[in-house]
């Protein structure tokens, strides 16, 4: 495993009403990011938050293309992004978790202190896939086919490419010291976005290719 220092591209926060940034997700547009009782649309061009939809938002946050998937506690919402509302909840399995990715079709869940990984089915909270790991699980990303994860033990945290087969650590990337990841999202292309927990600040990191 090689291990780089992370690259930060941007800060962003701390936001008005929003002071410890959960999960975080990305639509195309806005990175979503969960904070406690809601969930914020940050505009990553301006810095600033264009709108507001109010959900239990205490974890991991996944967008499907359509919907947006909040952890609240124990279960998992699913929310209408047209109109705000829940149209739908499953259990989160074992009783909650951290991060939260949608990929094939499916929600991947961080299991923070279990240090896990699972793939869930969207429609029941069945596990359909458990992935071990030897850190502390945070945010969960899946991006080119690479399945990438937070953590955050103490006061260090990375970014980790894990092999979705065996949870083989392939790559990471060290943040700075006392710079925590809390929720976790790649744009697609050359950056991942990261929740800053308690500083209530969402960073740009530079995603290695």
């Amino acid at each position: 495993m090689k291990t780089a220092p992370a690259e930060i591209l941007r800060e962003y926060g701390p936001f008005a009403d929003a002071q410890d940034v959960a999960g975080v997700s990305f639509d195309g547009r806005h990175v979503w990011f969960a904070s406690s009782d809601r969930i914020n649309a940050l505009d990553p061009a301006s810095g600033k938050v264009e709108r507001s939809v109010e959900v239990p938002a205490h974890a991991g946050t996944a967008f499907d293309g359509r919907h947006l998937f909040q952890l609240a506690a124990d279960r998992i919402q699913k929310v209408d992004l047209e109109t705000g509302q829940v149209i739908g909840t499953i259990p989160a399995p074992g009783g909650g978790g951290s991060g939260l990715a949608w990929a094939e079709g499916t929600l991947w869940m961080g299991r923070h202190r279990d240090r896990k990984i699972v793939q869930i089915d969207p429609e029941t909270g069945a596990v359909l896939r458990t992935i071990e790991s030897n850190r502390f699980v945070t945010g969960v990303t899946w991006v080119d086919g690479e399945l990438w994860h937070g953590t955050w033990e103490g006061e260090e945290s990375e970014l980790r490419q894990v092999d979705p087969q065996s949870g083989k650590v392939l790559q990471a990337l060290a943040m700075p010291p006392g710079v925590n990841v809390s929720g976790l999202e790649s744009d697609g292309a050359d950056r991942f976005y990261c929740g800053g927990g308690p500083t209530g600040k969402v960073r740009a990191v530079r995603r290695p290719r």
